[in-house]
């Protein structure tokens, strides 16, 4: 059975390591669809599943985006307690 672009984008970001990041982009790319960021974000918008780190796709123009369990300034926290960001 193939995976569907939802269930790629899941597995890709369950595959962020702690400290890292990807942009929404670079998701959609690696799972098939180099012009799908924007429903890698709806995507993230609706997981709930703290075994996939959301928290670690962030917005190609730099900035970090939002984040659905606690806005913008708990994903800062999140990935600064990680290593990603100072």
């Amino acid at each position: 059975m193939m995976k569907s672009f939802r269930d790629k984008v899941l597995a890709i970001v369950k595959r962020i390591p702690k400290g890292g990041s990807m942009t929404y982009k670079q998701v959609a790319t690696k799972a098939g669809n180099p012009r799908a960021a924007r429903a890698v974000g709806a995507i993230m918008r609706t997981n709930y599943d703290p075994s996939i780190p959301c928290h670690r796709v962030v917005r190609t123009d730099g900035q970090i985006g939002n984040y659905n369990r606690g806005g913008t300034a708990r994903k800062i926290e999140l990935l600064r307690d990680e290593g990603a960001i100072r």
